[in-house]
């Protein structure tokens, strides 16, 4: 009988931030192809369950917790290992950012962004998986086997082009890309070359996926601008990323540590 290399059946895997698009999506995908997943997420009731994953089968597990409180990613640990066992797989999803269309009161000329702004994005996209992988890789490590993922981005790569929110500036408002975003994903691509090197002889393997841009009803004139820079001419269905995901928990990938996975239609390639 032929293996196969993308089995993820009985896997505990943590996916952070599971309320947001992409979390969704990694949950939903790796339940569907029988792993076991803990959801987190800071914000969690019966209601958005039901509104984000509808009847959702046993194979996911939703826990309210903070990547930002060590504490709380603890109290989600032991509810895991007491449910199921220790985590195999990490999904560092959780994160902030400035769509499209947020207002421009904190989302200015770099020269005027309060520090506040900058701060809160830091914790929750740079710190956060710093803990949870304090937390989860560490308990990964004790067993001496894991795949840890990172969701990072484009722009953790290049910067924005802030020539695609010209429109915004041309009808009035101050709205520049924020740079914290990139900072924080930047840092959080090198914290994945760090613990993939650390943790190298304890069997846990860390990499990166850099997504581009997923398409959510964005604004017309915005959805141009970006999608005129992207080689293959569209932003991502909020799918196209599970396979990677998919890829990364499973034996397909058991020789790839350290590396930095990018999906974005070809937007760094120009």
């Amino acid at each position: 009988m032929t293996r196969d290399l993308f089995d993820v059946g009985g896997k505990v895997v943590v996916v952070t931030g599971a309320m947001g698009r992409l979390g969704r999506q990694f949950a939903l995908a790796l339940a569907r192809r029988g792993a076991n997943v803990a959801a987190l997420d800071a914000v969690l009731n019966d209601e958005t369950i039901k509104t984000r994953f509808g009847d959702a089968n046993d194979r996911i597990m939703f826990i309210e917790a903070d990547v930002t409180h060590r504490e709380s990613l603890m109290a989600a640990l032991d509810r895991i290992e007491k449910t199921w066992k220790t985590p195999f797989g990490l999904v560092n999803n959780a994160g902030i950012d400035a769509p499209p269309d947020a207002s421009s009161g904190d989302n200015g000329p770099f020269e005027n962004v309060s520090g506040a702004v900058w701060d809160q994005v830091l914790q929750v996209n740079a710190k956060g998986p710093f803990l949870t992988s304090q937390v989860f890789g560490g308990a990964m490590a004790e067993k001496g086997r894991g795949s840890i993922v990172n969701i990072c981005s484009t722009y953790a790569l290049v910067a924005p082009d802030q020539r695609i929110y010209q429109y915004r500036r041309d009808r009035g408002e101050q709205f520049y890309k924020p740079a914290a975003y990139g900072a924080s994903k930047a840092a959080l691509l090198n914290l994945t070359r760090y613990l993939a090197l650390y943790w190298a002889d304890k069997g846990v393997r860390v990499n990166a996926l850099s997504p581009g841009g997923v398409f959510a009803g964005q604004d017309e004139q915005f959805l141009q601008g970006y999608c005129a820079k992207v080689p293959l001419g569209r932003m991502a269905g909020e799918d196209e990323y599970n396979g990677a995901i998919i890829f990364f928990m499973s034996d397909a990938s058991s020789y790839m540590t350290g590396a930095n996975l990018v999906i974005d239609g070809g937007w760094t390639a120009l």
